[in-house]
């Protein structure tokens, strides 16, 4: 078997192969998005192929931007395509591929990548580790007051400007704009590239399908918030994605859409563990909670250089050992945080926690508490204090989140 990178003149049969993994054609729509592999850069595209020249499976990566606790920005590889023709599984392609991957994305410098798992046992035995959930908010229309505190001035405040409903074809800079401001300010998201917006691909808004796009303006008419949505069956109204990072501005859209005629409910996507929505409603059994899924998944390619970029809230040390069994290396690393900044260096002392680099990979955002993969054995700690140290050491300032798909 043979696993080299593609070239332009590869983009047709790795699209063919691709949806042939899957059982698609290429012609069949993505659920409400448009044609996501247009937005594939193909030199950073591989083929397997078998000893003849037969193309039997396919894994991609985009060049997306990660937003890190503390507002930090680095390069994320985002895999995605990765699929072995039904002929050819549980053969060893796929690991072959995600080896290849893996080491040519280490060799070019990069200390992290990221996935979407369409099947969550897959990914777990490369490293990967789920680092970022969401969920979806079901809102009966009948029950859909809202009931907002407004004596504390501060994001329970109400929000000064106003909405404005346009058609996504007549906003498309808007988007850009307001998601490119969000995604720089919330930990876990991932960038949109211009091409994405300008080839349409990927899935609502960014999409050709129909929206309308609630357009929230602060009061100097500067848009600070959108909300794409569209009404379908049974009049239940979707929302696709909230983009804001303003509390305020997210109620002011949130009641907007609730407020919409011809409504029986107002499902909400997207939506960040623990978001205040539900807690704003007069009825509080009036949301069902639905949807509870993970999304972003990470694997960390270089420990040090991982924990020295993001941000840190809590002063303190640990010493991880730390084990990468698929590209097979161990490391036991010293981490020392003082004022926010992180040192990570090699160590020969005994280790507070011993973990998985999936693990890992799972605390890295602040999305995962250390305590809770003590607790289900996945994480070794070797001193009693050694989990509540871990959970004080991870925590972040916002829980992460990521909407984007890919």
């Amino acid at each position: 078997m043979e696993i080299r990178p593609t070239t332009d003149e590869d983009r047709d049969v790795f699209v063919d192969t691709a949806h042939a993994a899957f059982g698609l054609f290429p012609e069949t729509p993505v659920e409400g998005g448009g044609l996501w592999w247009s937005a594939l850069e193909m030199d950073r595209c591989v083929l397997a192929l078998t000893a003849d020249g037969r193309p039997v499976g396919t894994a991609a990566a985009h060049p997306f931007e990660l937003t890190l606790p503390g507002e930090t920005l680095v390069p994320a590889p985002g895999v995605t395509a990765v699929g072995v023709l039904p002929s050819h599984r549980r053969q060893g392609v796929l690991s072959a591929m995600m080896r290849h991957q893996l080491t040519e994305l280490r060799t070019r410098g990069e200390f992290l990548s990221v996935l979407l798992a369409s099947e969550a046992p897959i990914y777990g035995r490369f490293g990967y580790g789920p680092a970022t959930y969401t969920g979806r908010l079901t809102v009966q229309r009948h029950k859909a007051a809202l009931d907002v505190p407004r004596a504390h001035g501060t994001a329970d405040a109400p929000a000064t400007g106003s909405v404005e409903v346009l058609r996504r074809a007549e906003c498309g800079e808007i988007l850009e704009e307001v998601y490119d401001r969000y995604r720089r300010a919330q930990p876990g998201a991932l960038s949109r590239p211009h091409r994405w917006w300008a080839l349409r691909a990927g899935q609502p808004p960014i999409s050709p399908a129909p929206r309308y796009i609630a357009v929230h303006r602060d009061a100097d008419g500067v848009p600070d918030g959108y909300a794409s949505y569209s009404l379908g069956e049974k009049q239940t109204l979707t929302v696709d994605e909230t983009i804001t990072t303003d509390d305020a501005v997210f109620t002011a859209l949130a009641r907007f859409v609730l407020g919409h005629d011809l409504v029986s409910q107002v499902v909400f996507k997207h939506v960040p563990p623990q978001h205040p929505l539900r807690w704003q409603l007069t009825d509080f059994r009036a949301a069902e909670v639905g949807g509870d899924t993970d999304w972003l998944w990470v694997r960390l390619l270089d420990v040090p250089r991982a924990l020295t970029a993001r941000g840190w809230f809590t002063d303190g040390e640990l010493v991880l050992a730390v084990d990468d069994p698929f590209l097979d290396w161990h490391g036991r690393y010293l981490l020392t945080v003082r004022d926010g900044k992180a040192e990570c260096v090699p160590t020969g002392r005994e280790p507070d926690l011993s973990l998985d680099v999936r693990d890992l990979g799972s605390l890295y955002l602040g999305g995962t508490a250390p305590s809770t993969l003590v607790r289900a054995g996945h994480i070794r700690a070797h001193r009693p204090d050694a989990a509540t140290r871990a959970d004080a050491l991870f925590r972040t300032d916002r829980s992460p989140h990521c909407l984007h798909w890919f």
